[in-house]
């Protein structure tokens, strides 16, 4: 459990200034293309971290 919140935590603290302004954005689209762009590249580290264990 600690290697996933490890590996989310390191994706966020990495996230690019655009996506830290939208996910706080009034405007619903830029807020959604912010937490989709988030997710991926949260899954993308998840999916990186379980290849590491392989």
């Amino acid at each position: 459990m600690r290697e996933l919140t490890d590996a989310i935590l390191r994706v966020i603290e990495r996230a690019p200034d655009w996506i830290r302004r939208d996910l706080v954005s009034k405007d619903a689209v830029a807020r959604i293309r912010a937490e989709e762009s988030l997710a991926a590249m949260i899954a993308d580290a998840l999916d990186q971290n379980a290849d590491a264990k392989v």
